[in-house]
């Protein structure tokens, strides 16, 4: 994937307030800000369409985006993005700075990957969440969280402490204690299998 889509330009926003934002939204522009780190927040805008684009991947909410203000790069990740109600656009975006060396406290996507070796043993997979709390230094940042399902059998559930998660990265559950250690995918059983087999 091209860096283009992790770059985007933006202007320095002076005109604040919404009625300031409404004259934004109807120049295919959107407001947005970059906070955090050791300066003052930036109220920016954005070009709409080149930003509708952009989050149309999903690698754009977990990949460190360079924000180009004023000729120069502030790297950040995204926060918060508020949609219109049933529209195709986006009202205003929450960027937040990365430092290197600073760790980030972000959330990233989990992809479950050979789920069809776990439905050709005649399980039913389960998913009990699709994204995950992490900390993580800003060069370490993963896309997304892989869990293999090739080799998980029919009864087992994997756990947050089951995955392999690349160096660096810590899941935020479990750092709080064993008592965190959520549930992350089920291979079960179909209904009604058990009873079969003791009918027989």
């Amino acid at each position: 994937m091209s860096n283009a889509i992790y770059t985007l330009n933006a202007e320095v926003r002076t005109d604040l307030g919404k009625g300031a934002s409404r004259r934004l939204r109807h120049a295919d522009k959107v407001p947005a800000i970059i906070y955090g780190g050791h300066q003052e927040a930036l109220s920016i805008t954005l070009d709409h369409s080149k930003l509708l684009q952009a989050q149309a991947n999903e690698g754009f909410y977990t990949h460190i985006l360079t924000i180009v203000v004023g000729g120069e790069e502030v790297k950040t990740i995204v926060k918060a993005m508020q949609r219109h109600p049933f529209k195709p656009k986006v009202m205003h975006v929450d960027f937040q700075r990365v430092e290197a060396g600073h760790e980030l406290h972000t959330v990233v996507p989990v992809h479950f990957i050979n789920e069809a070796a776990a439905t050709k043993k005649g399980g039913i997979v389960a998913h009990h969440i699709n994204e995950l709390a992490i900390t993580v230094l800003p060069q370490n940042l993963p896309e997304f969280i892989e869990v293999d399902l090739a080799d998980v059998e029919v009864g087992v559930t994997l756990h947050l402490s089951d995955l392999k998660v690349p160096a660096g990265v810590t899941i935020t559950e479990l750092a709080k204690g064993a008592g965190h250690d959520q549930a992350v995918v089920s291979v079960n059983k179909p209904a009604g299998k058990a009873d079969e087999d003791t009918a027989e």
